[in-house]
C-alpha cells in the first residue's frame, strides 16, 4: 500500500499570489482549524494556560485539531486546500530542486518548477486564450513586445510516511519529469498558461458549489487536469504511465516497486536492485518476455520503437543476447540499453538461453496452493496438462535433457520447452547453476595420504596404484564420481551420451606408458633389423627428454600454489598431465575457483566446452568442490519482499 500515491496536487503561484488549482482524487481533503471556533475551546486545548494562542498559525493547530490519516488510496485527510497551497508554493531559491516535507503520517514530494511565461494580463479574456495563447506563433509575437514574468509550478505527490527511499526518489522523479515536459510545452504553444488560467476562472465561476464538483468540472475542461488523473490511477493500478501532454509530448514512466508486482505479488523490487542485476548482465545471458508483444510499445517514445521492433524481431529464449544482436544487426552496447529497460518496466525478465541441460527446481515461494489462479491460468494455456503433474517433475533440481528421451517426438519436446517458459515467466521455476571452489584436503600427515588412498579406492601406496592400475579401477571410481555416477550434474550438464571407455582418459594409464620400457615403440616380430633396433633406442632417448621436459614445466606450474595445496594436487594422478595441470592452473590464477562464477560462465569466456570442464573437475574432485545455486544477480531481483 505504501506505493500507491494518497493524491497529486498541482500548485501555481505567480505575481497575483498562490493558488491549489487541481487535486486528484475529489473527495475531502479535511478541514484544519477553524478561526471562529469559540475560544473557550481553544484555551481548554492549551498545555500551558499563560501560552499566547497565535489562530493565524494553521499549520501548527492542525496538529492539535485533527490527526492527518491516510484512508487508503487517494483518501488524504487532515489539509485544507489554502494550507497546501502556502506550503508548496516555495520561494525561487528552493524552485529546481528536490522538495519533501513529511507531516505526521503523510509525505509531500515534488520538484518545483520556475517557469518564464507572459504576463497573464495577455490570456485575461477567452478570446485571447483562443487565439493567441493557442498557437506557438501568437506566444512569440506577445512575448517580443510584452515583459516576462515568472511562474511556478509544482506538482506534489502526497506519500505514506512509510514509504521507502526508493519510492519517494521514484516520485521526485516523476514530478521533476512532469515540470520540465509543462515547461517545454509553455515555451513551444503557451500550454501551460492556457492551462492555468482555465482552472483559475473555473474556480471563480463554481464559488457557489461544492469544491469536489468544481473539481471534476476542471477535469472535464482541462487536458492538463486530465493527464494529472489519469497518472494519477495509473501509478495506483499498474505503476506504468505513457501520457501524451498538449497531443504533442509523450511522457513516459516507470514506478517499478509498483509493476513487478503485475508478475509476482508482495515482491518489493526497487530501481537499485535493478542496477544490481543489470549490471551483472553479460553476453551469455538471454532474455525471456513476461507480455505479449502488442504491450512492448508502451514502455518506450514513438523515436524508440523502431530499434525495439528490431530487437523483436529477432528474439529467442533458446539464443543468448550477443546472438540476438547479431541477428537484429545491433551493437551488444544497444542490445544491453533496451534489455535493460524492458526488464526495468517488467517487460521482460532475464534468464539463461532455455536448453537441455540447463537445470531447474521448484521456486521456494511459488503460489502452487490449490486456490492458485495459476491452476487454472495452465489448463486454459496447456489443454489437458495439469500444472502440479507437470511442476512435480522439478521437486528436485532436474534438468530438462532428463525429461525427456531421443524416442520423444519433436513436438512433445516443443512442448515441454514452452511450459519451461511459462512456468519461468510466473517465477514458478528457478535455475540452478554449478559454481567451483577450490578447497584442497589438509593432508600434511600421514593419515590425511592414508585417507586421499581411501578416497581412490584402494588401501595401497600411490606407487603401487600406478603400477598395477587396471581398467577396472577407472570403472569403480567413476560409480563413486559425483559427476558421473548418476548425479544431477551428469544427467543435466551431458548433452549427448558418451561411451564409457571414452568418457575419461586414464590418466594413471598414460603415466604408466611414460614410465615403461618400449612398450609404445616395441618393433614387430617380422621387422627385426639394426635398423629398426636404431630407430627404437632413439625414440627412446626423445621420450626421455621429452619427459624430463614435462617434469619441468609441471614444476613451474605448481609453482602457483602454496606448499599445503602443492602437495594435495601432487597426489592427484592427472596433476602428471601437462595439459590437465595447465589447464586446472589457467582457471584458478583467473579466479574462476572461489564460488564467484558458474560453470556457464567459465565456458563463455575461457571457450571451453561443458565435457572439457566437466572432465577437469571430475580428475581434481580431490581439490575442487562444486554445489549448485540460483545466479545471485537474477535472483536478487525476485527474493526482496
Amino acid at each position: 500500500m505504501e506505493v500507491n500515491p494518497l493524491a497529486v496536487i498541482l500548485v501555481y503561484f505567480d505575481s497575483k499570489g498562490d493558488r491549489l488549482l487541481y487535486r486528484y482524487p475529489y473527495q475531502t481533503l479535511g478541514q484544519t482549524l477553524k478561526l471562529e471556533e469559540p475560544r473557550e475551546e481553544l484555551v481548554n486545548k492549551k498545555r500551558n494556560p499563560f501560552a499566547f494562542a497565535h489562530t493565524d498559525d494553521l499549520l501548527q493547530t492542525a496538529t492539535h485539531q485533527t490527526q492527518t490519516q491516510s484512508q487508503g488510496p487517494g483518501q488524504l485527510q487532515g489539509f485544507a486546500d489554502d494550507v497546501l497551497s502556502a506550503l508548496f508554493a516555495v520561494k525561487p531559491q528552493l524552485c529546481n530542486q528536490k522538495f519533501e516535507l513529511k507531516l505526521n503520517d503523510v509525505r509531500f514530494v515534488s520538484h518545483p518548477t520556475l517557469i518564464s511565461v507572459v504576463p497573464t494580463t495577455v490570456a485575461s479574456t477567452p478570446a485571447s486564450v483562443g487565439s493567441n495563447l493557442s498557437s506557438a506563433a501568437g506566444v512569440a509575437a506577445t512575448a517580443a513586445v510584452a515583459k516576462k514574468q515568472q511562474m511556478l509550478i509544482n506538482i506534489v505527490f502526497a506519500l505514506h510516511a512509510q514509504a521507502s527511499y526508493s519510492i519517494v526518489k521514484c516520485y521526485h522523479e516523476l514530478s521533476k519529469r512532469l515540470g520540465l515536459a509543462l515547461k517545454f510545452e509553455e515555451q513551444r504553444s503557451g500550454y501551460l498558461t492556457e492551462q492555468t488560467a482555465l482552472m483559475a476562472r473555473t474556480h471563480d465561476e463554481q464559488q457557489q458549489q461544492p469544491l469536489e464538483r468544481t473539481l471534476e468540472l476542471i477535469a472535464e475542461r482541462c487536458s492538463l487536469a486530465q493527464a494529472l488523473k489519469s497518472i494519477c490511477n495509473d501509478l495506483c493500478t499498474t505503476g506504468l504511465l505513457s501520457t501524451t501532454l498538449n497531443q504533442n509530448l509523450t511522457l513516459t514512466f516507470c514506478l517499478p516497486a509498483k509493476a513487478h508486482q503485475l508478475h509476482k505479488k508482495g515482491s518489493m523490487v526497487d530501481p537499485e536492485t535493478i542496477d544490481r542485476c543489470l549490471r551483472a548482465l553479460k553476453p551469455y545471458h538471454g532474455m525471456l518476455l513476461l507480455v505479449d508483444f502488442a504491450e512492448l510499445l508502451d514502455c518506450v517514445p514513438p523515436t524508440g520503437a523502431r530499434m525495439l521492433w528490431q530487437l523483436v524481431d529477432a528474439y529467442n529464449p533458446l539464443i543468448s543476447l550477443q546472438s540476438m544482436a547479431s541477428n537484429a544487426d545491433l551493437s551488444i552496447e544497444h542490445v544491453y540499453k533496451l534489455v535493460s529497460h524492458l526488464v526495468y518496466w517488467a517487460k521482460a525478465t532475464i534468464i539463461y538461453p532455455l536448453c537441455e541441460t540447463n537445470v531447474y527446481v521448484i521456486a521456494p515461494d511459488a503460489p502452487l496452493h490449490t486456490r492458485s489462479h495459476l491452476v487454472e491460468k495452465f489448463s486454459t494455456r496447456f489443454a489437458g496438462m495439469s500444472l502440479f503433474e507437470v511442476i512435480s517433475d522439478f521437486s528436485l533440481p532436474t534438468s530438462i535433457g532428463h525429461l525427456t528421451t531421443p524416442l520423444q517426438q519433436p513436438a512433445r519436446q516443443g512442448i515441454l520447452a514452452q511450459m519451461v517458459l511459462w512456468m519461468l515467466q510466473h517465477h514458478l521455476l528457478m535455475q540452478l547453476h554449478t559454481y567451483v571452489q577450490f578447497m584442497p584436503s589438509d593432508a600434511d600427515d600421514e593419515f590425511g595420504d592414508s585417507a586421499s588412498c581411501a578416497q581412490a579406492g584402494s588401501n595401497v601406496t600411490e606407487e603401487e596404484q600406478d603400477s598395477n592400475h587396471t581398467e577396472d579401477e577407472p570403472n569403480r571410481e567413476r560409480d563413486d564420481d559425483p559427476l558421473h555416477g548418476g548425479s544431477m550434474l551428469s544427467m543435466s550438464s551431458q548433452p549427448l551420451p558418451m561411451p564409457v571407455n571414452a568418457h575419461r582418459r586414464s590418466v594413471p594409464e598414460d603415466h604408466y606408458s611414460l614410465a615403461s620400457d618400449n612398450i609404445a615403440v616395441q618393433p614387430s616380430s617380422s621387422h627385426k633389423s639394426n635398423f629398426s633396433m636404431t630407430a627404437s633406442l632413439s625414440t627412446d632417448n626423445c621420450d626421455s627428454l621429452d619427459s624430463m621436459e614435462d617434469e619441468q614445466k609441471l614444476k613451474e606450474l605448481l609453482q602457483v600454489f602454496n606448499d599445503a595445496d602443492r602437495a594435495a594436487i601432487r597426489r592427484i594422478p592427472a596433476s602428471l598431465n601437462v595439459d590437465d595441470l595447465s589447464l586446472l592452473v589457467k582457471l584458478y590464477q583467473m579466479g574462476y575457483f572461489k564460488s564467484e562464477h558458474h560453470l556457464e560462465e567459465i565456458m563463455y569466456f575461457e571457450n571451453l566446452r561443458r565435457s572439457q570442464l566437466l572432465q577437469l573437475l571430475d580428475k581434481f574432485r580431490d581439490v575442487l568442490i562444486i554445489y549448485e545455486t540460483e545466479d545471485p544477480a537474477i535472483a536478487s531481483m525476485y527474493n526482496n519482499k
